[in-house]
């Protein structure tokens, strides 16, 4: 299942109206200006990750609810076999399997992520991405290029990232193939992430 971004849009707008938060506020909380915000509230934009889990962190909900609709509800623990979890597709073909989405009170999100191939990012400057916490990537197949503030690193499979995510990283798949990796994003200080 994929989440629809007018759906999840929907939600947003209206638990920040149930809330009586403004959308300058969303705007404040998510790094966008008050335009940008809007036209992602509006769902007349894509929805990265990073603005869902920004937004899910402002309206004090799992980003699960956002994008499903639903709480998450297991507690003891979850399973989530091979190929199942919500799949979440964003940011110029990433795909994204959020691999334990019924967990509740979550200390970090994991997600199966495939970066695809794209020859026109090879020689262009990596897009940074910004959120409060820690992140840890373990590459499974392919090769990427890890961008973190000024720093520039190349990867393959079996190499292991952790770092904080609140400083400008990102990342493109190389070597003429798409990178799968495990991310895993954790709140700071082990805050659930509700």
């Amino acid at each position: 299942m994929e989440p629809n971004i007018e759906e999840v849009a929907g939600r947003i707008r209206a638990l920040r109206e149930d809330l009586d938060i403004t959308q300058q506020e969303m705007a404040d909380a998510t790094g966008r200006t008050l335009a940008e915000y809007a036209a992602q509230e509006s769902g007349a934009q894509d929805l990265s990750f990073t603005f869902l889990y920004k937004c899910a962190e402002r309206l004090g909900v799992d980003v699960i609810e956002l994008l499903t609709g639903e709480n998450p509800h297991l507690s003891g623990y979850s399973l989530t076999r091979a190929a199942d979890g919500l799949s979440i597709k964003r940011r110029a073909g990433f795909e994204y399997l959020h691999k334990a989405p019924h967990f509740k009170n979550k200390l970090a999100e994991p997600f199966l992520v495939t970066a695809p191939y794209l020859e026109e990012e090879q020689d262009a400057p990596i897009h940074l991405s910004y959120h409060v916490g820690q992140e840890l990537d373990f590459i499974l197949s392919g090769k990427m290029r890890f961008a973190y503030e000024d720093h520039i690193e190349e990867l393959g499979a079996g190499d292991l990232l952790m770092y904080d995510s609140g400083r400008g990283h990102g990342m493109i798949a190389t070597g003429g193939e798409p990178c799968t990796f495990l991310a895993i994003v954790m709140k700071p200080h082990g805050d659930a992430i509700i």
